[in-house]
């Protein structure tokens, strides 16, 4: 019997923002993109749970969520108010709530062999998923009785040290595991056991599956698929059928078929998932994205812009430990959402921000001519990123 916990921070950005701003404590708080009093182009990174209550969520177009707030206010609500964050300070508090998980969850269990000698094993499985959330194995304690004891240390350590919440799932797999961790938001527990999952999971939506995004799960809503329990009256091979391979459609036109989501989902929808605990995952690149407040074809703003993510990406290589890189990708996407990537690898190492200023530059030059604009298209965002990382 496998026992696994996901750990989700609550609303982390803006949970971090009103720590250390006692003047926003109780506000409805959205981090993400400048509004620009609701001309913006980028996205919410975060709302929390104040700032939810006006309809705002995560990746939701900042212009909306602005406006979404302004309605609110003429309502007699309380103002939002909008930040654009301090990411290299949510990184810093991540890094300390995974060790406070860490020094949870590592254990020693002393082990009676037959020959009568006692060996001590070192038990050690946390899964670090993003900047604010995280999976670990509590399989060692041998009971979930244990294993909510071993959580709730852990949501008590993070209150105390970081005066900040977490919600936890605690289940047989990975996949259940998740969707719990979101049940009892903020500050909650939800302990699903072996034989509790199909019944926990049938009345839920069938969007509460992960991996389904709002594309997909209008298509299965399309055919009468809207809770998981919908989804446990099709057949293995009939929803293979229904989520197929790819297949090319014309714009405004249904969704595409996911290609080897039938499967997936026919075991998720019974909560079967089998996936581990991967304790370190491998960095493969570091980069930064810029969307402009207009679209444009100016060089010379686009190249200032380049230049200061390239220190960004810099910096950020230092703090993952990386010591070079030999490939510079970079991506422009025009005003028609038309989106084309390039690349250039080195034949040697290389590191600083100059290097990658420069190898980024050489390959955006393209962009403005026929070379890669033909119909010279105004250009919405600019992203670079370096890869081929060496220690």
């Amino acid at each position: 019997m496998r026992i696994i916990a996901h750990l989700d921070l609550d609303a982390f950005f803006a949970a971090v923002e009103e720590r250390d701003k006692p003047r926003l404590r109780g506000r409805p708080i959205v981090i993400g993109a400048d509004p620009e009093d609701g001309k913006g182009r980028g996205v919410v990174s975060t709302a929390n749970y104040a700032a939810r209550k006006y309809g705002i969520h995560s990746a939701m177009p900042i212009s909306h969520a602005w406006r979404l707030a302004k309605d609110a206010e003429r309502q007699g609500q309380m103002p939002a108010i909008f930040l654009q964050g301090s990411y290299e300070r949510y990184s810093e508090v991540s890094e300390r709530v995974m060790k406070i998980i860490r020094s949870r969850v590592v254990c020693s269990d002393a082990l009676q062999h037959k020959s009568g000698r006692s060996e001590s094993r070192l038990y050690v499985g946390v899964e670090q998923a993003s900047v604010d959330e995280a999976y670990f194995d509590l399989t060692y304690t041998g009971d979930f009785i244990k294993a909510e004891y071993v959580c709730r240390k852990i949501k008590e350590d993070i209150r105390k040290k970081e005066k900040i919440t977490a919600s936890i799932g605690l289940a047989p797999n990975k996949l259940i595991a998740k969707i719990a961790s979101d049940m009892q938001k903020p500050d909650g527990l939800t302990i699903v056991t072996a034989d509790q999952a199909e019944n926990f999971l049938a009345p839920l939506p069938v969007r509460k599956i992960p991996g389904i995004g709002p594309k997909t799960g209008e298509f299965l809503k399309s055919k009468g698929i809207e809770t998981i329990s919908d989804v446990k009256q099709y057949s293995l091979e009939e929803l293979q059928d229904i989520l197929g391979k790819p297949r090319r459609l014309q714009s405004g036109s249904r969704p595409q078929k996911a290609s080897g989501w039938g499967e997936d989902i026919y075991y998720k929808a019974r909560g079967i998932d089998n996936s581990p605990i991967v304790e370190e995952h491998e960095v493969k690149s570091i980069g930064q994205q810029e969307t402009f407040r207009n679209d444009t074809l100016d060089a010379g703003l686009m190249f200032g812009v380049l230049k200061e993510m390239s220190v960004k990406i810099e910096k950020k290589l230092k703090h993952s430990g990386f010591g070079a890189f030999r490939t510079v990708t970079i991506s422009v996407r025009f005003s028609d959402f038309e989106t084309k990537s390039r690349s250039h690898t080195l034949k040697e190492p290389s590191d600083g921000a100059d290097k990658i200023y420069t190898e980024a530059m050489k390959l955006f030059m393209s962009f403005f001519d026929k070379r890669e604009n033909p119909q010279n298209k105004a250009i919405r965002l600019i992203g670079v990123r370096v890869e081929k990382l060496t220690k």
